[in-house]
């Protein structure tokens, strides 16, 4: 398999990657969590991103953003999660034996309508500790995924550049006001998925998502590995749970 788009822009779609059925199974396992709402949960409140209701309490409130513990949720998800064609395909890309952390991401990202947040600029590595910034996502559409419903928005080649400090907020977004950053923005793409599609996108890539226009909800499985040779570091969120072996 040929993985140059991802070298260069560092992501890569891969189309129909889960069969319908596969897909439809997952989804119904996903939306079986949510009523009732089944924990742990991240609530959209508890992020304090642009529409993010002010506070549980406020209308939407308890409005879900991710089912976390995916892996341990349901067999469906361990099996999607240590899946033996993705395997192959993080084995290629990693260069080594590939490694689900338990400790980011590891979830359902459920983007409801009505009170789904924006997500701002940033690399998921800003937060993660390992021994190198060399981890990999993997981002299930459930179903369809678009900028109107919330779908992610990626700047290309974005996961090969040095990012100055001071052209990040003290949250480590992008500071969209500068004109440096307007232009690298400006550069960004749109994600269009269709359920069973794979995303893959490196831990250095900005990106960003908006809030669900629409009146349908936007699920999408995300799971996240390391080489078996990077390993997190003690005594950091990257360590808190082990990793497992695909």
């Amino acid at each position: 398999m040929n993985f140059q788009s991802f070298q260069q822009d560092g992501y890569q779609i891969l189309k129909g990657f889960l069969t319908p059925e596969r897909c439809e199974k997952l989804g119904l396992v996903a939306r079986s969590a949510l009523q009732p709402l089944l924990a742990p949960v991240e609530y959209e409140a508890d992020v304090g991103y642009p529409g993010s209701p002010r506070d549980r309490a406020a209308a939407g409130g308890l409005t879900s953003r991710r089912l976390l513990t995916a892996y341990a949720r349901d067999p469906l998800f361990r099996d999607l999660a240590t899946d033996p064609k993705l395997r192959e395909v993080l084995t290629q890309l990693l260069g080594e034996s590939p490694l689900l952390s338990q400790a980011h991401h590891n979830c359902v990202m459920t983007k409801h309508p009505g009170f789904s947040s924006q997500t701002l600029w940033h690399q998921d590595i800003r937060y993660w500790s390992f021994a190198a910034p060399s981890l990999i996502s993997a981002w299930f559409a459930l179903t369809h995924e678009n900028k109107g419903n919330g779908g992610l928005l990626l700047i290309p080649g974005s996961h090969r550049l040095d990012i100055e400090p001071h052209r990040l907020d003290e949250k480590l977004f992008l500071r969209p006001e500068r004109p440096d950053n307007a232009e690298l923005i400006a550069s960004a793409r749109a994600v269009t998925m269709a359920p069973g599609d794979l995303l893959l996108f490196h831990c250095r890539l900005f990106h960003a998502a908006g809030t669900n226009e629409t009146d349908k909800l936007k699920l999408s499985a995300v799971f996240t590995y390391h080489g078996a040779s990077n390993e997190p570091l003690a005594e950091t969120r990257s360590s808190l749970y082990p990793s497992v072996v695909l």
